[in-house]
Protein backbone atom coordinates (compact mmCIF):
# COMPACT_ATOMS: atom_id res chain seq x y z
CA UNK A 1 0.00 0.00 0.00
CA UNK A 2 1.29 3.23 -0.87
CA UNK A 3 1.29 6.07 1.14
CA UNK A 4 1.65 9.89 1.45
CA UNK A 5 3.93 11.04 4.47
CA UNK A 6 2.45 14.29 5.96
CA UNK A 7 4.72 14.68 9.15
CA UNK A 8 7.76 13.94 9.73
CA UNK A 9 8.54 10.17 11.63
CA UNK A 10 11.91 9.66 12.33
CA UNK A 11 13.19 6.35 10.45
CA UNK A 12 10.50 5.60 8.13
CA UNK A 13 10.11 9.05 6.07
CA UNK A 14 9.99 12.68 5.49
CA UNK A 15 6.98 15.17 4.90
CA UNK A 16 6.34 14.68 1.33
CA UNK A 17 8.11 10.97 1.01
CA UNK A 18 5.97 8.58 -0.56
CA UNK A 19 6.44 5.12 0.41
CA UNK A 20 5.40 1.52 0.12
CA UNK A 21 4.62 -0.11 3.04
CA UNK A 22 2.61 -2.87 4.94
CA UNK A 23 -1.57 -2.41 4.77
CA UNK A 24 -1.90 -3.23 8.38
CA UNK A 25 1.06 -0.71 9.16
CA UNK A 26 -0.67 1.80 7.23
CA UNK A 27 -4.01 1.42 8.01
CA UNK A 28 -3.65 1.07 12.23
CA UNK A 29 -0.59 3.47 12.83
CA UNK A 30 0.64 5.78 10.34
CA UNK A 31 -3.00 7.29 8.77
CA UNK A 32 -5.01 6.19 12.20
CA UNK A 33 -2.14 8.24 14.20
CA UNK A 34 -2.23 11.53 11.27
CA UNK A 35 1.55 10.67 9.77
CA UNK A 36 -0.07 9.85 6.33
CA UNK A 37 -2.51 9.64 3.69
CA UNK A 38 -3.27 6.75 1.56
CA UNK A 39 -1.52 7.80 -2.56
CA UNK A 40 -4.96 8.39 -4.54
CA UNK A 41 -4.99 11.63 -7.45
CA UNK A 42 -6.31 13.66 -5.12
CA UNK A 43 -3.85 13.27 -2.29
CA UNK A 44 -0.53 13.90 -4.97
CA UNK A 45 -2.58 17.17 -6.48
CA UNK A 46 -2.93 18.33 -2.74
CA UNK A 47 0.87 17.28 -2.51
CA UNK A 48 2.06 18.94 -5.85
CA UNK A 49 -0.02 22.06 -4.61
CA UNK A 50 2.00 22.25 -1.03
CA UNK A 51 5.50 21.90 -2.72
CA UNK A 52 4.43 24.44 -5.34
CA UNK A 53 3.91 26.95 -2.68
CA UNK A 54 6.68 26.10 -0.64
CA UNK A 55 8.92 26.88 -3.58
CA UNK A 56 7.30 30.03 -4.15
CA UNK A 57 7.26 31.02 -0.69
CA UNK A 58 11.01 29.67 -0.30
CA UNK A 59 11.81 32.05 -3.39
CA UNK A 60 10.38 35.17 -1.81
CA UNK A 61 12.05 34.79 1.61
CA UNK A 62 15.29 34.04 -0.80
CA UNK A 63 14.44 37.07 -2.20
CA UNK A 64 14.14 39.06 0.39
CA UNK A 65 16.80 37.91 2.20
CA UNK A 66 19.54 39.13 -0.77
CA UNK A 67 17.80 43.12 -0.78
CA UNK A 68 18.19 42.93 3.16
CA UNK A 69 22.04 41.76 2.67
CA UNK A 70 23.11 44.74 0.34
CA UNK A 71 21.24 46.75 2.87
CA UNK A 72 23.28 45.30 5.91
CA UNK A 73 26.87 45.09 3.86
CA UNK A 74 26.59 48.59 3.44
CA UNK A 75 26.27 49.34 7.23
CA UNK A 76 28.86 50.17 10.11
CA UNK A 77 27.63 49.86 13.57
CA UNK A 78 29.49 52.08 15.67
CA UNK A 79 29.78 51.05 19.66
CA UNK A 80 31.20 53.23 22.40
CA UNK A 81 33.07 51.48 24.92
CA UNK A 82 34.61 52.11 28.07
CA UNK A 83 38.41 51.08 28.04
CA UNK A 84 41.04 50.62 30.92
CA UNK A 85 44.84 51.16 30.31
CA UNK A 86 46.95 50.00 27.36
CA UNK A 87 42.67 50.92 25.25
CA UNK A 88 42.14 47.43 26.82
CA UNK A 89 37.95 47.22 26.33
CA UNK A 90 36.12 46.53 29.26
CA UNK A 91 33.71 43.87 28.68
CA UNK A 92 32.80 42.85 24.70
CA UNK A 93 30.10 43.24 22.27
CA UNK A 94 27.29 40.94 22.16
CA UNK A 95 25.10 39.44 19.47
CA UNK A 96 22.59 40.59 20.84
CA UNK A 97 23.51 44.53 21.20
CA UNK A 98 24.46 43.82 17.57
CA UNK A 99 20.76 43.08 16.85
CA UNK A 100 19.36 45.94 18.98
CA UNK A 101 21.75 48.04 16.96
CA UNK A 102 20.22 46.54 14.00
CA UNK A 103 16.99 47.06 15.36
CA UNK A 104 17.83 50.94 15.96
CA UNK A 105 18.18 50.81 11.57
CA UNK A 106 14.73 49.10 11.12
CA UNK A 107 16.59 45.57 10.50
CA UNK A 108 14.38 43.05 12.06
CA UNK A 109 16.60 40.18 12.70
CA UNK A 110 17.25 36.69 15.50
CA UNK A 111 19.91 37.00 17.54
CA UNK A 112 20.88 33.10 16.64
CA UNK A 113 21.56 34.51 12.65
CA UNK A 114 24.52 36.28 13.83
CA UNK A 115 27.93 34.12 13.65
CA UNK A 116 30.32 35.35 15.88
CA UNK A 117 33.22 32.80 16.51
CA UNK A 118 34.92 35.17 19.15
CA UNK A 119 33.74 37.55 21.43
CA UNK A 120 34.30 41.74 19.60
CA UNK A 121 36.69 42.99 22.71
CA UNK A 122 39.10 44.99 20.86
CA UNK A 123 39.05 48.61 19.66
CA UNK A 124 38.76 49.17 15.87
CA UNK A 125 36.80 47.39 12.98
CA UNK A 126 35.28 43.97 13.25
CA UNK A 127 33.55 42.16 10.73
CA UNK A 128 30.64 40.29 12.08
CA UNK A 129 28.56 37.43 9.66
CA UNK A 130 25.21 37.09 9.78
CA UNK A 131 23.03 34.23 8.39
CA UNK A 132 19.71 35.87 6.88
CA UNK A 133 19.12 32.54 4.49
CA UNK A 134 20.65 29.14 4.04
CA UNK A 135 23.97 30.57 1.78
CA UNK A 136 23.09 34.03 1.92
CA UNK A 137 24.89 35.56 4.81
CA UNK A 138 25.46 39.29 5.03
CA UNK A 139 28.30 41.14 6.29
CA UNK A 140 28.31 44.43 9.24
CA UNK A 141 31.26 46.11 9.92
CA UNK A 142 30.97 46.71 13.82
CA UNK A 143 33.40 49.90 14.76
CA UNK A 144 34.18 50.03 18.49
CA UNK A 145 35.76 53.31 20.25
CA UNK A 146 36.63 54.86 22.81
Amino acid sequence: MEVIFIKDLRGQGKKGDIKDVKTGYAENFLIKKGYAVLKTTESLRQLEKEQKEKKESDKKAKEEALALKEKIDKMTLEFQVKTGQGDKVFGSISPKQIKDELAKNNIKIEKNMIKLDNSISTLGFHKVDIELYPKVIATVKVHLVK
